[in-house]
């Protein structure tokens, strides 16, 4: 059998808080029931005449219900396996990804409206605790590569 990978992107949404003791970046995790069940941050595929910037903004704002600020394309890539066959991606076998950054604005950040039918529910995170809560090895590399930038980007040290 041909090995099929779906088309997908991986986006990290964050908000700036701004506390006294300095500025922190917060991480949207998104707990999965759908295929599988724990940690995540927003990933979905990409849909047939959509780009991957497109497809990134889509999948933030579907799988969080929040609106983007701002959008960081990493230009990285990568792919998976899928551990199984999932009856509702026929013909596939694993999974292409282009990691994004999304951030949103904090007003209104904790109005998450997530998809039941793909996961039960979601929660702010900073980096060590979404380290710790990630299962996927690409998906804990994503995440600090995000960190990284964003970190540099507005001069932010990781509080823990």
């Amino acid at each position: 059998m041909k090995e099929e990978y779906r088309k997908a992107v991986f986006v990290v949404i964050y908000k700036i808080e701004k506390k006294k003791e300095g500025n922190r970046i917060l991480y949207l995790l998104l707990r999965r029931r759908h295929h599988w069940k724990g940690w995540e941050f927003t990933k979905g595929g990409v849909d047939k005449g959509e780009g991957l910037r497109e497809g990134a903004l889509r999948e933030a704002r579907e799988e969080s219900g929040l609106k983007p600020i701002k959008i960081i394309d990493f230009k990285i890539k990568g792919k998976y396996k899928y551990k199984k066959q999932f009856r509702d991606r026929p013909g596939y076998t694993g999974q292409t990804y282009h990691l994004f950054a999304v951030q949103v604005p904090l007003k209104n950040s904790n109005r998450v409206r997530v998809d039941k039918k793909e996961h039960s529910g979601w929660k702010w995170m900073n980096f060590n605790r979404a380290m710790k809560k990630l299962r996927h090895n690409n998906q804990k590399k994503g995440l600090k590569i995000v960190n990284n930038r964003v970190s540099k980007l507005y001069n932010l040290k990781t509080i823990i």
